[in-house]
């Protein structure tokens, strides 16, 4: 006699499969949420380390133009006498350098200055044997630190050896350069950090034009 054993077929019911995909909609739901939080992060960071690395090599190469300034003289058509082209104010500043970030043969005039409300712009162009004023103002200068102020001082030294900061100097009237330059990029915004460069000025006095002292005592 031969015993057939029914077995009981078990499955899913059509609520079980309903209820499984709608959690697995969910899941997915939430990790998708989750890429594009971390994605968005990512590129937010990304976004702020380049601005960084852009910020510091621009500090670079001021710092390196600075370190380079030269005492370029040129004659004064009017006078006939011979000037050196610097000029440094508390928020702007114009010299010549043998630093080009180009590297270009040649020295270079740079130029800094704050525009309220804008930032820092940067302008630069070729010094020739003439007066470079001309070329600087013709030239397109570049937004180079949006929503920062940039302050300068300037060390000389007193007929006593004493060293101090001031915050003007004029070449063309003191026929140097000054010992070193202070440049402090103060930001806008809050959350963005101060940029500082103390340059010393290897060469700031020229070979045939000998400085006023007494102007640099009275500065």
């Amino acid at each position: 006699m031969r015993i057939i054993t029914l077995k009981k077929i078990v499955g899913f019911t059509l609520i079980e499969v309903i209820l499984a995909l709608s959690l697995t909609t969910l899941l997915l739901g939430l990790l998708s949420t989750g890429v594009f939080i971390v994605a968005g992060d990512w590129n937010r960071n990304s976004d702020v380390l380049d601005q960084s690395l852009d910020d510091a090599l621009a500090i670079l190469q001021i710092d390196r133009a600075l370190h380079g300034a030269f005492p370029h003289s040129f004659t004064n058509e009017e006078t006939l006498s011979r000037q050196v082209f610097f000029t440094g104010e508390d928020d702007y500043l114009s010299w010549v350098s043998t630093v080009s970030p180009q590297r270009s043969a040649g020295l270079t005039t740079w130029e800094l200055y704050s525009v309220a409300g804008e930032g820092t712009y940067l302008n630069m162009v070729p010094a020739f044997s003439d007066n470079p004023r001309m070329r600087l103002d013709d030239a397109e200068p570049a937004l180079l630190f949006p929503d920062y102020e940039v302050e300068f001082s300037y060390l000389y030294e007193e007929l006593d050896e004493n060293k101090v900061w001031t915050e003007e100097w004029e070449a063309q009237d003191l026929l140097s350069l000054p010992l070193a330059v202070y440049a402090r990029f103060v930001p806008l915004d809050d959350e963005k950090e101060l940029l500082e460069i103390v340059a010393r000025v290897r060469n700031n006095r020229h070979r045939s034009i000998q400085p006023n002292e007494l102007e640099i005592r009275d500065l």
